[in-house]
């Protein structure tokens, strides 16, 4: 007889730095952080101890090539070294089933293949991405703040977000951590860059611009890498709390929407329903002197020049892409606004917090502009002919070059996925099998339950497909793939 199947659990999660106690009855001094909290010091020091052999251990043999993951019966520990001389270790318990023998006996089945390396290994990246866009990096609050900042600001951070972490709904598109872009054509997306042109050479504290439509985007001023940091910033968790009557992405389960009130210091403002009235006056593009326009954090209340204004800071990398010389991380204040499904982001300089007047005259500029901006994408977007669904096949796309990512497998209405675990576990280890070969390529399988599922590789994009088609041949697969390709991305070269 067999019990219900478990999900994976986080054991436990730490930091430490082996430069900080290097002599005899000083080891307590390397952990930094400690999950759970209440763990004796003996039993942390023993564990980072062993942590700090493995990895030394990996070195001798593979100098260059770090540990990354231990495999053992009932745990998976993933190894993270972000930072030079900084640790992150990850430990997670397999999921397992409780079974008892015809004797009476109770025995344990743990599910090993439930956790895939490749994803859970996303995660604790996601995990460091995180801290280090509200709080830079850890060598920054370490030479600002000394040790002590350090262990206060890991443990702020990391005591709130690890417990909110949905371990059983972890999947392939945590490895991709891609960007959903929103394509327009040139008229409309000139008006956007117009916009935000004006806006930058307006307010010259304003150093970075993003404008996103709904949960997609539209345009980005930042780097590629913080980019898909922020986005998962904003669509898992400043936008789920503050538009609950508005069609947002779905919470993902490695970055939950907790975030918003309890980490960054960013405020619900009113509610995305209410209509907003410029009081300045000030004629708006549509020629109307009201606008639908609001603060998602920053300003409470706009109206009053007392109100309360809070706003998180986030460090961005300045350094262009394909330049050396390490990064150089710039702080800036991070402001929100919305209207009629448009959202911009400020990155305003870190000088000083932006005052009362500077959001009252943002307010006033952006608002009626912004507002009939988003009329003008709403549309268009409903002028195009919407694509007809197909309930015979479903898929994953990403593009390693531009973050660009496309699935019908996931709702963009609630947590969860449209085809079955096994398949989304099928489908990551076809990605991981690419990932080490590193080549192009194709993977055709077909399913004890008679699904077929495609991998495809090309030109750093990848095309994942589950084709429900029980008595179709490979030949008629692979022109079903071609079919899908073409009228899904018909602007996108794939390789045959």
């Amino acid at each position: 007889m067999a019990s219900a199947e478990a999900v994976p659990k986080l054991k436990n999660f730490f930091i430490y730095n082996p430069t900080l106690g290097p002599r005899e009855g000083e080891e307590h001094k390397k952990v930094l952080y400690y999950m759970p909290e209440e763990t004796d010091i003996d039993h942390k020091v023993r564990h980072v101890g062993l942590c700090e052999a493995m990895v030394q251990f990996t070195d001798t043999f593979s100098p260059g090539k770090p540990c990354e993951v231990v495999h053992t019966l009932k745990t998976r520990q993933f190894f993270l070294s972000p930072e030079p001389d900084y640790w992150i270790i990850m430990t997670i318990l397999l999921p397992c089933k409780k079974n008892t023998t015809k004797d009476g006996k109770t025995v344990f089945e743990y599910k090993e293949e439930d956790i895939q390396d490749t994803i859970y290994q996303s995660v604790l990246e996601l995990a460091y991405q995180m801290f280090r866009l509200f709080h830079g990096p850890f060598t920054y609050i370490r030479k600002h703040h000394d040790v002590e900042g350090l262990h206060h600001t890991m443990g702020h951070f990391f005591s709130k977000y690890l417990p909110q972490i949905r371990w059983g709904q972890i999947d392939l598109l945590d490895v991709f951590n891609g960007l959903s872009f929103l394509p327009l054509d040139k008229n409309v997306f000139l008006r956007v860059q117009s916009f935000i042109n004006l806006l930058e050479s307006s307010f010259s504290r304003i150093k970075h611009t993003v404008f996103m439509f709904t949960d997609q985007l539209v345009w980005s001023g930042l780097e590629q890498e913080d980019m898909r940091v922020l986005y998962k910033y904003l669509t898992t968790s400043l936008f789920p709390v503050c538009f609950k009557g508005e069609i947002v992405a779905a919470p993902s389960a490695s970055n939950p929407d907790w975030l918003i009130v309890n980490m960054s210091g960013a405020t619900k403002s009113s509610s995305p329903n209410t209509t907003r009235s410029s009081s300045s006056g000030a004629s708006s593009p549509a020629g109307t002197s009201s606008h639908q326009g609001y603060f998602l954090n920053g300003p409470k209340n706009i109206q009053d020049p007392n109100t309360a204004i809070k706003m998180p800071r986030i460090f961005v990398n300045t350094t262009p892409s394909g330049q050396g010389g390490g990064e150089e991380m710039e702080e800036l204040n991070l402001l929100v606004y919305h209207a009629l499904g448009a959202t911009v982001c400020f990155m305003i300089d870190g000088s000083g917090s932006p005052s009362y007047e500077f959001c009252k005259r943002l307010d006033t500029f952006v608002g009626p502009h912004l507002s009939s901006l988003a009329k003008m994408i709403t549309d268009y977007l409903q002028s195009r002919r919407p694509a007809v669904s197909d309930t015979q096949h479903r898929y994953i796309y990403f593009n390693h070059m531009n973050l660009a990512q496309k699935s019908s497998v996931h709702s963009r209405k609630a947590p969860f996925v449209t085809i079955s675990q096994d398949l989304m576990r099928l489908l990551a280890d076809i990605n991981s099998d690419f990932q080490k070969s590193n080549e192009d390529g194709e993977t055709v399988i077909k399913t004890m339950t008679d699904c077929w599922v495609v991998g495809r590789r090309s030109d750093q994009r990848e095309f994942f497909v589950v084709l429900n088609q029980k008595s179709a041949n490979l030949i008629e697969i692979s022109e079903e793939v071609k079919r899908l390709s073409a009228s899904n991305f018909n602007n996108i070269f794939f390789l045959d």
